[in-house]
């Protein structure tokens, strides 16, 4: 019996990010919260983690264990229909694991991230008290389909009805399409940009020495402001910070049906978070930069925050990423913001582009040779050769 308060997180972009702000901010409070994101960088165990300390290696095993029996009572079935059909997906059993692993914890929360799309995602079987959609941009079109109003149409499959709803997004169009579904399903909406707001201040000259932005959280509740200024966040970019915005208006609905989150809580919470590879400053001298970007949207971001809170004497890119991406889309905006462009593979995922596609397509952008590297120790051996102490390397194409 489920029976764990859940935080359900869709959204394009931002999800994760916002998933591990609240988790965060609710175990500084004294609440047991399970938060689960994908994918994962190193280890699945990083899926699944009560109180910011990841599932170990030995209770991911008993997790596979306990339900392997149902698991394979579900195979079967599957294999005795006509046409046999498909068994349990391997996200769907990651999310089996994730919730077992938080029941068994006893969390208080469990702060849950879509996998893709929400009206068809496994996660979708929670019962939350508050639903959250970050935000709207294009990814996994072939599943989604291929409009911002279509994409916006699978994150709303999260919505219940009767249950408030935080929503980060702007555009006009999806917006339409989430206000038309909280309309249907008579749950109160709030909305970034309409009952609460932010002004972001990014750190400068980051090259040089670690500095934190800033924001200012406006929140609107019958015809009275509630604000929270200068709120330190670690995270790096103005994307981070329409995150931290959407966090913030969660905990306000948190606190609105009892639960108890102090504001300073807040305030050392989005201060220390660690959230890894989200444009995370790795090294200086040169500077070196990590980040997960793997669409059009969050490559924006990316060289947002490159462009306002760099400054350095060259910039160079490492650029790997799957068959599923729009890589010419990405190349294109990226390409053209470094000195030096660098293509390699992951030497193991079948659905890699390889690297002389990738730099045949960067070369067509910027008009001049671009390496293309077999290996991406081999890749990092040729940016680091090349990078002089006041240059950035960019690593960066996907998780």
């Amino acid at each position: 019996h489920w029976a764990v308060p859940a935080i359900h997180v869709a959204g394009t972009k931002g999800k994760g990010s916002t998933a591990a702000m609240l988790g965060r901010v609710l175990t500084a409070a004294g609440y047991r919260a399970g938060v689960f994101t994908s994918p994962h960088l190193d280890r699945v165990e990083e899926r699944i983690a009560v109180d910011g300390e990841t599932c170990s290696a030995e209770e991911l095993v008993e997790l596979v264990d306990r339900l392997r029996p149902a698991v394979d009572a579900m195979d079967r079935a599957a294999r005795a229909c006509d046409p046999p059909e498909e068994g349990a997906t391997y996200f769907e059993l990651v999310t089996a694991m994730a919730m077992l692993h938080f029941a068994r914890r006893k969390a208080d929360a469990a702060i849950l991230e879509v996998g893709m799309g929400g009206r068809l995602d496994s996660t979708n079987v929670c019962r939350p008290v508050v639903s959250v959609i970050t935000s709207i941009s294009y990814d996994h079109t072939q599943q989604l389909g291929d409009t911002l109003e279509s994409i916006a149409r699978e994150k709303a499959g999260i919505l219940k009805p009767g249950v408030p709803v935080v929503s980060g997004v702007v555009d006009p169009g999806p917006r339409e399409v989430i206000r038309e579904a909280c309309h249907e399903k008579e749950c109160r909406l709030v909305e970034l940009g309409v009952d609460f707001d932010f002004q972001y201040e990014p750190p400068r000259r980051l090259e040089s020495a670690p500095g934190m932005g800033k924001i200012d959280f406006r929140r609107r509740k019958g015809g009275v402001d509630d604000r929270l200024d200068d709120v330190p966040l670690c995270l790096l970019g103005r994307h981070q910070a329409a995150n931290a915005a959407v966090a913030l208006a969660v905990l306000g609905e948190l606190r609105e049906a009892g639960w108890q989150i102090p504001e300073e809580v807040v305030r050392t919470s989005l201060a220390d978070l660690a959230w890894p590879a989200r444009v995370e400053v790795i090294a200086r001298r040169p500077a070196v930069v990590l980040d997960t970007a793997h669409n059009l949207a969050s490559v924006d971001a990316l060289v947002r925050v490159l462009d306002e809170s760099f400054q350095v004497a060259r910039r160079l890119l490492l650029f790997a990423t799957t068959q599923d991406k729009d890589f010419r889309g990405m190349l294109s905006r990226l390409a053209p913001k470094f000195d030096q462009v660098t293509l390699t593979r992951y030497l193991t995922n079948p659905r890699a582009v390889p690297p002389e596609e990738l730099a045949a397509v960067a070369e067509e952008v910027v008009g001049r040779p671009c390496t293309a590297c077999e290996t991406p120790a081999e890749a990092w051996e040729q940016v680091r050769s090349l990078a002089g102490p006041d240059d950035l390397i960019c690593v960066t194409g996907s998780f």
